[in-house]
């Protein structure tokens, strides 16, 4: 075509060549345009390829679902990305799936939504997206929409991802605190504080010489296995940020009840409780991934406790607490020599950038 004429619809399009992007993110992979859909094509869509992510539409159109459905949304700033025992794509799987499971839902759909830093090597956006897919398909959910957006240097560190879950509910569930009465039993499904310590130690070059890593997985199996049991669950939650101690103090004001827990019960492993004698850190404080905490029926403590038990996740499980209606709502401690001590409740997160 010359300069002399105008274009015609018959004359070739000439598109700009995509600069050399090597082997690392640029800002040009979040425009929109070709590089944009390389990056969805060869890196995002190879691995999350199923029926409704294929047609790429703005929108995932899914099969109608019977019953009600549970919606759940977080976001993943881990630092850093891979640590032992897993990573910030296991992580953002895993962290959605337990919001529904504990809610009483069976997780059916995730979105991923990636905010990635220019200059992130492509090999680890690929490590990250094959962990996604790996979780995903262990929790037997689907990718079935998303999004990338690219920002420059210095404004992300490294990758944030978020995930937002669709669920269907459990029929005749009925959980949350305002099921929680006095006498109930307070049960965790095992050790806490693995995962904050691990993240930590990753992070600040700790050197804990220990097989100490991070719990997160997939609790939909043992949510579904105390739920279908039969016993009287009142209450779930996937004790995360601000660990058991942030969970508890949600009950106590929800319910207008005190907690106490017996500090002799709770499971911790060695590695974590001699960190956390070092650091001055209260382990009932630190986050876990993939530990639950249950609130059930005093007469049925021991039975879920033994469900819990019969599976992997659930091995050190553990009656910790009880509900009380005759203190002051607060969560209480009950040390080795039976005093009781108020469990402080942080403004700021002992442990940040743990999820």
């Amino acid at each position: 075509m010359t300069a002399d004429r105008p274009r015609t619809p018959a004359d070739p399009v000439s598109y700009p060549v995509p600069p050399q992007t090597g082997d690392r993110i640029v800002l040009a992979h979040g425009e929109g345009a070709r590089l944009t859909r390389c990056l969805i094509r060869d890196v995002l869509l190879d691995a999350f390829d199923n029926e409704y992510l294929r047609p790429l539409s703005d929108a995932a159109l899914l099969p109608p679902i019977d019953g009600r459905l549970a919606m759940a949304t977080d976001s993943y700033v881990v630092s850093p990305l891979f640590f032992p025992g897993g990573d910030i794509g296991k992580l953002a799987v895993h962290g959605t799936v337990n919001d529904l499971a504990v809610s009483g839902a069976e997780p059916l759909y995730l979105s991923l939504g990636l905010i990635v830093e220019e200059g992130l090597p492509l090999e680890t956006l690929r490590r990250v997206i094959l962990s996604v897919r790996d979780a995903a398909r262990e929790s037997r959910v689907s990718i079935v929409t998303g999004d990338t957006k690219v920002v420059a240097r210095g404004a992300a560190d490294g990758l944030f991802l978020n995930t937002a879950g669709v669920g269907r509910m459990r029929p005749g569930v009925d959980l949350g605190a305002h099921r929680i009465r006095p006498g109930d039993r307070v049960l965790l499904s095992g050790t806490v504080g693995d995962h904050g310590i691990t993240i930590l130690s990753a992070r600040e070059g700790l050197g804990l010489e220990s097989s100490l890593q991070s719990d997160s997985a997939p609790l939909s199996e043992l949510v579904a296995l105390l739920l279908d049991s039969g016993l009287d669950v009142r209450f779930l939650r996937d004790p995360t940020r601000g660990g058991v101690s942030a969970v508890l103090h949600e009950i106590v004001e929800a319910a207008g009840v005190a907690v106490v827990v017996d500090e002799a019960a709770v499971p911790v492993c060695e590695e974590v409780r001699g960190a956390c004698g070092v650091l001055g850190i209260d382990p009932l404080h630190v986050a876990n991934e993939g530990k639950l905490l249950a609130i059930v029926a005093p007469a049925d403590a021991e039975a879920a406790r033994a469900c819990l038990a019969g599976h992997s996740l659930g091995r050190n499980a553990a009656i910790i607490g009880e509900v009380r209606g005759d203190e002051m709502p607060s969560v209480l401690v009950r040390g080795p020599r039976g005093g009781l001590r108020i469990l402080d409740d942080p403004s700021g997160a002992p442990l940040p950038r743990i999820c």
